[in-house]
């Protein structure tokens, strides 16, 4: 699913840096899990602590750029360096294939190689929350990084007849787009305001991409049933990657719109400087 929630909380940590002295070394993730943003709100209800309240977070997000050594900084700035220019890479390829085909078959082929190297590079993201280098939620960029290897490798790589799908194009510009704008805003500090722009049309329109690759895939791997585990066999157990899919499909329904509204949410904390309550369910 889509990247950008990373993006929305990244900048919040980002603008308030800027308030306090020189600018930031640009980070790949979130600085801010919604976890977070909850208690940040509800520690500045209290308008008498408003001021201090902010200026401890400014001290706290500084004390964590002081702790993270220049190893890791380099480390950070070349890895969000080379996902940009990857990225751009992808991008141009596939303006190219278009103008010289006139058309969208066969463009997932032409650009596969470099989408699945730099998409499964995006795995270190992960890495980068759990060895503290990234103050970010494992959990939150698990579940992102891995939607996106899902769709790479286990929909769009496996299932060939489905790669001349429309709705594969749909998916690839808007990844494209996302990765080209976050990682630019995360290594030159340019584009701060487009991510937080950007997502409420690109984030949508991505997640139908993927929502319709996988229906696409559906009449395919019921008739080949692969990926698919039958009984009997020696394990005694079985599996089925259509009903697999089908659930998939489904978790988009309630997962989608929390994402998106929590998005919306640190969208308008970060432009318009408001305070969000997010309440515990």
């Amino acid at each position: 699913m889509g990247r950008l929630t990373e993006a929305a909380a990244a900048g919040g940590g980002a603008a308030a840096a800027r308030s306090a002295g020189p600018p930031p070394t640009p980070l790949p993730l979130s600085s801010t899990s919604p976890g977070c943003a909850a208690a940040m709100a509800s520690s500045e209800e209290d308008g008498t602590n408003g001021g201090a309240s902010e200026a401890g977070e400014e001290r706290e997000a500084a004390g964590k750029r002081r702790r993270r050594g220049w190893l890791a900084t380099a480390w950070l700035i070349f890895y969000n360096i080379a996902m940009t220019a990857g990225w751009l890479v992808l991008a141009i390829a596939m303006v190219r294939f278009y103008m010289e085909k006139g058309t969208h078959k066969g463009l997932y082929k032409s650009v596969q190689k470099t989408l699945k190297f730099f998409q499964t590079f995006a795995l270190l993201e992960i890495v980068h929350c759990l060895i503290g280098i990234v103050p970010t939620s494992v959990i939150v960029a698990g579940v992102q990084v891995s939607s996106r290897i899902f769709m790479v490798w286990l929909v769009t790589h496996s299932i060939k007849p489905i790669q001349n799908e429309e709705s594969v194009v749909l998916f690839l510009v808007s990844w494209t787009v996302t990765e080209i704008t976050r990682y630019s805003f995360y290594t030159f500090s340019l584009l701060d305001h487009l991510p937080y722009n950007f997502f409420i049309i690109l984030y949508p329109v991505g997640v139908a991409g993927e929502l319709l690759t996988i229906y696409a895939a559906l009449p395919y791997v019921k008739k080949t049933g692969m990926f698919s585990i039958r009984l009997p066999n020696k394990y005694n157990i079985s599996f089925d990657y259509y009903y697999f899919l089908l659930i998939t499909m489904a978790s988009y329904i309630p997962l989608f719109p929390q994402l998106y509204f929590h998005m919306l949410r640190q969208r308008r904390k970060v432009l318009h400087g408001e305070v969000i309550v997010e309440k515990d369910d």
